[in-house]
């Protein structure tokens, strides 16, 4: 089954920009979001700012690519938690987040006969320490890309 799949740890506000949350943790975030930067038919705007830092690398657990998520994030995060805890007195907080389209045909697909199983995933004693430090949920996201085929 065609599997695409990303995690990544994500600070988010309604009130404190991405470029405030750079700043403060002196870290370069993978991707941002700005509050009400996109709009679409009908209005999509993002409900907050958010600050990411991403695993997109093709032929990783969801878990290994956690692991190099918080691998990046380790040497910062007495300054991560403490912006965890503000952001979340204020309205916004943390999360880790795994994101996962099964049967995801339009992705470039690893050689069969040599991939990994991507299937399953095992949260170790460090993530779930990282996840208790920074007060962050975990959300994971799983998304069936079949459509709706019709046979004859």
């Amino acid at each position: 089954m065609p599997l695409h799949q990303y995690a990544y740890f994500a600070l988010f506000s309604q009130h404190t920009s991405a470029d405030d949350m750079t700043s403060r943790l002196g870290i370069t975030p993978d991707e941002v979001t700005v509050r009400g930067s996109r709009f679409a038919e009908p209005a999509v705007v993002p409900a907050d700012h958010s600050w990411m830092v991403v695993c997109r690398e093709p032929g990783l657990r969801v878990d290994e690519q956690i692991t190099h998520v918080l691998d990046r994030l380790q040497p910062h995060m007495d300054r991560i938690c403490d912006l965890a805890r503000h952001l979340a007195d204020t309205g916004g907080g943390a999360v880790l987040q795994a994101v996962r389209y099964f049967n995801d045909v339009d992705q470039p697909q690893a050689d069969a006969a040599g991939a990994t199983n991507l299937f399953g995933c095992h949260l170790d004693r460090k993530v779930l320490d990282f996840l208790i430090a920074t007060g962050a949920e975990l959300d994971v996201d799983e998304y069936d890309m079949t459509g709706d085929k019709k046979t004859s």
